[in-house]
């Protein structure tokens, strides 16, 4: 039970500042957005997806799979953005190398704790660890409306990037049908394997 309490508080802290770093990268490349929406904030109130952030990673953590979820997307609109094409993939991957430094912080922590031998600090350290590149390399996974879609997009011509968005509305779906296929257990989490086993926490 401690470890689902832990992870959903993980995940929401992960989440949060996963959007945050969005809206703040957006803000600094001219887009007012999400600050005029009120989401520059860490108070997870603001962010908060009962569905994304509470029911499904929860019924994850309960089917002893990762706990992957999300929180209401930051609001950016893209054509205030200096350079459109450029800043929509900055703005993209703001949040999943948000996730990677929360990673480096939470690797420092579990190693802290095991010279330590402080057991709650190395299970935090452990389970933050794991959430934070779980959440990075599961959002940039090609698929929109994830963040690694952003950088797809901007590599694409106008033409085949508007085909491309079309695929959004069905976004969820496909996701969906993909952890339900094992492409989590397939792709995702042997990559984040070997970046835990980069942080000496695999």
């Amino acid at each position: 039970m401690l470890n689902v309490v832990l992870s959903l508080a993980l995940l929401l802290l992960a989440v949060v500042l996963h959007e945050v770093s969005h809206g703040w990268v957006a803000l600094r490349l001219g887009d007012t957005t999400a600050k005029a929406a009120g989401r520059l904030t860490l108070n997870p109130l603001a962010h908060l997806d009962l569905m994304g952030t509470v029911i499904v990673p929860g019924l994850l953590i309960l089917a002893h799979l990762p706990p992957v979820g999300w929180a209401k997307p930051v609001p950016v609109n893209f054509g205030a953005l200096r350079q459109p094409k450029r800043d929509m993939v900055l703005v993209g991957m703001a949040g999943p190398l948000a996730n990677i430094l929360l990673a480096v912080l939470f690797a420092a922590l579990f190693h802290l704790s095991v010279g330590l031998h402080f057991k709650t600090g190395i299970l935090i350290g452990y389970l933050g660890l794991w959430i934070n590149l779980l959440l990075a390399v599961f959002n940039l996974m090609p698929i929109p409306p994830l963040d690694g879609s952003r950088f797809v997009l901007g590599l694409l011509p106008p033409k085949w990037g508007l085909r491309y968005l079309k695929l959004e509305p069905f976004g969820f779906l496909i996701l969906l049908a993909l952890i339900y296929a094992g492409l989590l257990e397939k792709t995702v989490l042997p990559i984040v394997g070997r970046l835990a086993g980069l942080l000496g926490a695999a």
